[in-house]
């Protein structure tokens, strides 16, 4: 059995190839989970904008905080790893 020979040319560490495909698919990932949580955003904005009694515009104002927060949060955990949605699109196709 032949030892492996790190760094050189051709000789790749599958460890770390695995590790970047988990980070690309956590990143495509995440951009999934933004881009559901704005459509939930915009669904409960328009929720709020049709809400008729008390009961109804307590609740909508409730999800519509939620959202907003979870939108949010999605976006600081992207910015903390560097992901944009301009580039969401290269990541797919990698």
């Amino acid at each position: 059995m032949r030892p492996v020979l790190l760094g050189m040319p051709g000789n790749k560490n599958p460890q770390i190839k695995s590790k970047q495909e988990e980070l690309i698919r956590d990143k495509v990932l995440l951009i999934q989970e933004i881009r559901a949580a704005h459509q939930s955003w915009v669904a409960a904005q328009a929720h709020f904008e049709f809400a008729l009694d008390k009961d109804q515009i307590d609740y909508c104002i409730y999800a519509l905080g939620a959202a907003e927060k979870r939108f949010e949060m999605l976006i600081k955990q992207a910015k903390r790893l560097g992901v944009s949605l301009i580039d969401s699109d290269r990541l797919v196709e990698v």
